[in-house]
């Protein structure tokens, strides 16, 4: 039995902080896994770069719940939970709801934001060290063969772990 693995930024909808960086006018924080291999360096850089300018969880919520699936999404998810189950990994809790709503609520396993009573992100949570990978080896451990898929440095070893897997590169990129 199969289950397919996705990252979700760059393969089933465009980058957040990409949209963000574009809506804020802050082009910084384009910068995406695709360009800083290290999440944790990157997670901190740009809490800085929000904190400088002042801004939080607010604007960009506000920014997410403006940006629509890439063309087709949905309906290769749709095509894809037919055949198989699918999990999607790695945003934030904060940032998921709308977008799970417009790919017909598919499962996901999110991180978590670190957030002040006034809005500011503080801090970040991963959910298991090494996420993506550490949710590869989980499901295989209990039987699963796994295939996946994702767009930058930190889908890697899930991919390479996986039965199967590709890198992705989106036509939006």
């Amino acid at each position: 039995m199969y289950i397919t693995c996705l990252d979700l930024e760059g393969v089933l909808v465009p980058e957040i902080w990409i949209a963000f960086a574009e809506e804020s006018g802050i082009p910084e924080l384009k910068r995406t896994t695709r360009d800083e291999p290290d999440y944790d360096k990157l997670m901190k850089w740009r809490i800085g770069v929000l904190k400088e300018h002042g801004l939080g969880l607010k604007e960009i919520q506000e920014t997410i719940a403006k940006i629509d699936p890439l063309p087709g999404a949905k309906e290769f998810l749709d095509k894809l939970r037919a055949m198989t189950q699918v999990i999607i990994s790695d945003t934030f809790t904060q940032f998921a709801g709308p977008l799970m709503e417009k790919l017909g609520q598919p499962t996901i396993f999110c991180n978590s934001l670190e957030v002040a009573a006034d809005g500011e992100i503080t801090g970040f949570k991963m959910r298991v060290e090494n996420s993506k990978l550490t949710t590869v080896k989980a499901l295989q451990s209990i039987g699963y063969d796994t295939i996946a898929s994702g767009d930058s440095y930190n889908d890697l070893a899930m991919i390479q772990a996986s039965k199967a897997g590709f890198l992705f590169r989106s036509t939006e990129q």
